[in-house]
């Protein structure tokens, strides 16, 4: 693990690019599931769009007037295709372009939900060499290309076609497929951001990597939702560690932001109810810790058990004689 210039650990969200790929990232709860999916049908209806294509910030972008006819193919199978099979069919008859369309049938398949067919096609695209006009044709017309992915539990992110939109997806699809180390290696090489972070710190906890994520996760504060959301995995993972004192530490600064979603808030004091149960308190307030039981007690409840026991031992033996 590598290791910043003054042997601290380099911090995983701490994005310094000046643009970013991601839109602005939010809480999925049922009823804000249920306004989107109104809302994406409302949408496409009204711009002549069916909602089952892909995503596009804007306006489709119009092809160049002097394009090849295999751009112009392209570009209709990209933007007016509802299922991915059209794409596939496109990178069958078009070798130099196939990476590039199982990319996209990928992220197409994502958005339905297939997983296990996103990941493979994903997969299969990342590792197929794709030729200057298939390059270029992405860099001209992909960028508007919006998936929005899940990088954490009920924590959603818009993102613009890129690296991170590929690889984000593809994690989330292994994370919901059971193969968590393959989820966590999909995202160890992003750049730094909120997103990747809260993706790999969530694979991380998942295999109980706690330590690794306290150490991803230090100097972190609540400035938006997607920190937030870190905070409570950097907590939960702290608390795993028997480390009750800094995992009250991040608890309390998801609450500290008065405009922290309710959701948060709601899982941050759940969390604090289960610190001070592991604690044996009724709250965490310094008055409500338990006091030890005095060792004499102790011992009396040791010599009972062990009486017991002998008492136990000492009948079975009697049976066994015929006794």
């Amino acid at each position: 693990m590598s290791q910043a210039p003054h042997g601290r650990m380099p911090t995983i969200f701490h994005d310094t690019r000046d643009l970013t790929p991601f839109r602005e990232g939010y809480v999925r709860t049922p009823v804000r599931g249920l306004t989107d999916g109104v809302n994406d049908v409302l949408s496409g209806v009204l711009t002549g769009r069916d909602h089952a294509r892909l995503t596009v910030t804007g306006n489709i972008p119009r092809l160049k007037m002097l394009s090849s006819k295999t751009a112009k193919a392209m570009h209709e199978a990209v933007f007016t295709s509802t299922e991915p099979d059209r794409l596939l069919a496109f990178g069958r008859m078009n070798p130099g372009w196939a990476g590039l369309c199982h990319v996209m049938a990928g992220l197409l398949a994502y958005k339905h939900g297939g997983f296990l067919r996103a990941s493979e096609l994903l997969q299969r695209g990342l590792t197929t060499r794709i030729d200057d006009d298939a390059s270029q044709f992405s860099a001209m017309y992909l960028g508007q290309v919006v998936t929005k992915v899940e990088v954490a539990e009920r924590i959603e992110v818009p993102v613009l076609f890129s690296e991170e939109s590929v690889f984000l997806a593809l994690s989330h699809c292994l994370r919901e497929m059971g193969m968590t180390e393959a989820a966590l290696e999909a995202v160890v090489t992003l750049p730094p951001s909120l997103p990747s972070a809260l993706a790999r710190c969530t694979a991380a906890y998942s295999l109980g990597r706690h330590r690794d994520v306290v150490l991803w996760t230090e100097g972190l504060l609540n400035t938006d939702d997607l920190s937030a959301a870190l905070l409570l995995i950097r907590a939960r993972s702290q608390r795993a560690r028997g480390d009750f004192e800094s995992a009250q530490v991040a608890l309390r600064e998801v609450l500290r932001r008065r405009k922290t979603n309710l959701a948060l808030k709601n899982d941050a004091l759940t969390d604090r109810a289960l610190l001070a149960l592991d604690q044996g308190r009724r709250t965490l307030t310094p008055r409500s810790k338990r006091p030890a039981p005095p060792a004499e007690l102790e011992t009396l409840e040791v010599i009972r058990k062990d009486a017991e026991m002998r008492r136990l031992w000492e009948n079975d033996f009697r049976q066994l004689g015929g006794e």
